[in-house]
């Protein structure tokens, strides 16, 4: 074997090392993502199983906490599950990986609750189903866009302001006095400023932006949530 021949099988095996190499990290990085997918989907057909279990359960037979906070019209509300949809866009490695995983999570949450509700409490509301099943659907262009509420830059700023000005919408009523329109939901707000939290000069802006959206929706859109 020549020097030539040497070097080239060399740079063959050296090739393939490196090949192999980027490949293993590749894998490495995909995994995670498809295991938290994983995770997501159960997550979210826990949450709509025991959402259901609450509905059918007597307010006589409930936890005193939860009777207090009323668990089963706070799960019936919009905010949490937006909350959590936004914990979720957020907090994923990128913005398809988000859009990915809030689809995910409410196929996994609506499935399961009208599943328990068709099977096993024997009712079925297929009007209510639909509208759920197309916020599904549609999630993942919101979660898309809501991934990017967590990075820097002014449109950061203004994604994060119209995130809380929707939950702030659920929460206080700006109108004929200013007034709490659920607890629960207050702190919904609450949370999601922590999530959202910015520098402070940013906050202030998110804060302005966040009112602004609130009253509006209030204005033009006041019986929804």
């Amino acid at each position: 074997m020549n020097i030539n021949q040497i070097i080239n099988e060399y740079e063959s095996r050296d090739g393939q090392s490196v090949g192999s190499v980027t490949m293993s990290m590749a894998d490495k990085k995909r995994k995670p993502g498809a295991l938290n997918t994983v995770l997501v989907l159960i997550f979210g057909a826990a949450l709509g199983l025991i959402s259901k279990i609450l509905d059918e359960t007597a307010v006589s037979e409930l936890p005193r906490i939860l009777d207090y906070i009323d668990i089963r019209n706070f799960l019936g509300r919009f905010a949490v599950w937006i909350f959590i949809a936004v914990c979720i866009a957020v907090y994923s490695s990128s913005a398809k990986r988000a859009a990915l995983n809030v689809g995910v999570f409410f196929v996994g949450m609506v499935s399961f609750y009208y599943l328990y509700s068709k099977f096993v409490a024997g009712f079925f509301s297929k009007s209510y189903a639909l509208i759920w099943f197309v916020i599904a659907a549609l999630s993942p262009v919101p979660a898309y866009f809501c991934w990017y509420a967590k990075r820097e830059g002014k449109v950061a700023v203004i994604l994060s302001g119209g995130i809380t000005g929707v939950l702030l919408s659920q929460a206080i009523f700006f109108f004929q006095g200013i007034r709490i329109a659920h607890l629960t939901e207050v702190m919904v707000w609450a949370v999601s400023l922590w999530v959202l939290r910015r520098k402070p000069k940013e906050f202030a802006a998110m804060m302005g932006i966040s009112l602004a959206v609130a009253v509006a929706e209030q204005i033009f859109i006041p019986y929804w949530g």
